[in-house]
């Protein structure tokens, strides 16, 4: 479709509640409101974040941060603000000095493993109105985009 196409295409052909795109925000905020309710401490990212460094221990920040698809700024945020929790420790690299390497304090092992039973209770709150099938089902599709 050219310039000329979109500009004349009728906008009653475009119902925004069939949009993929507004359906996924829906979906979206009322995954964050209900995270934010049980876990109000932490945001996603942060907890993405702890349970990463729970599975891989000791990483680079720039690592750890494609691991949980965020932005290097993002990720130097989100380890600064864990690191005033005292939940994850920072240190250079004995090899390369411009590398930090993250990692969990004993703190915040602990933490995170007793949240994991509350981001699992959130899971189940966002995908109780699915059935099992159609849970497993848009997590393949999610997974697909």
């Amino acid at each position: 479709m050219n310039v000329v196409d979109r500009q004349s295409a009728n906008p009653k052909d475009y119902v925004l509640d069939e949009q993929i795109g507004y359906r996924l925000r829906l979906a979206n905020q009322r995954h964050l409101e209900i995270f934010n309710r049980i876990m109000p401490d932490l945001t996603p990212t942060q907890f993405s974040v702890l349970v990463r460094l729970l599975e891989v221990g000791e990483v680079s920040q720039n690592h750890l941060g494609r691991m949980v698809a965020t932005d290097a700024a993002t990720t130097k945020g989100v380890i600064s603000r864990l690191a005033k929790k005292r939940l994850v420790n920072t240190v250079p690299s004995q090899t390369d000095r411009r590398r930090l390497l993250i990692s969990l304090t004993d703190t915040g092992a602990e933490f995170t493993r007793r949240m994991i039973s509350k981001a699992q209770e959130i899971t189940h709150l966002t995908s109780a109105r699915l059935s099992a099938a159609e849970a497993s089902k848009l997590m393949e599709l999610l997974e697909r985009l």
